[in-house]
């Protein structure tokens, strides 16, 4: 068995996942994990799928063959993260370049971004935009997790950094 990561890209439209689940189906794939949401009038994903070696290059094939869907495979073999994983849950004030300074900081800290989810929100008193996020790190150990807490909470003032171990 072999695992496929798939992204894809193409303007919103009825049916794209009804036709990426087909095709799948029809291949024996499993679908494993995925993520995908509307942007912008786009639909945009990412997904896994574990399928028989004999099924991988007609999988692929027929994946990037779909009209008005941009899509890139990549076959590859499962890996197991042997560092501790753990989530951060961020809040600051939305500025440009806030996720440049927080990935920066996970970098320097020998943290490996696993998962990045954020939104924008206003703010409940004020109205003011709020940047959140949800990041899940691997990271070597305890010394390290509070190494990294500390340098984010020293990005700006106004981040507030809570860890779900």
């Amino acid at each position: 068995m072999r695992h496929v990561v798939i992204s894809f890209l193409g303007k919103d439209r009825t049916g794209i996942v009804d036709n990426l689940a087909s095709i799948i189906k029809a291949h024996n794939g499993n679908w494993q994990t995925s993520s995908m949401r509307h942007l912008s009038g786009h639909f945009a994903g990412i997904l896994e799928v574990l399928v028989g070696q004999d099924q991988v290059e007609q999988l692929v094939a027929q994946l990037q063959s779909i009209d008005g869907l941009n899509v890139q495979c990549e076959v590859s073999e499962p890996t197991k993260h042997t560092d501790k994983t753990i989530r951060l849950d961020l809040t600051a004030n939305d500025r440009q370049g806030i996720v440049g300074e927080i990935s920066a900081v996970i970098h320097k800290e020998g943290g490996n971004l696993v998962k990045l989810v954020s939104s924008q929100g206003s703010a409940a008193h004020s109205g003011q935009t709020i940047f959140k996020a949800t990041a899940n790190i691997a990271i070597e150990g305890d010394d390290h997790i509070d190494a990294l807490v500390s340098s984010l909470e020293n990005i700006a003032d106004d981040l507030i950094v809570d860890i779900i171990l």
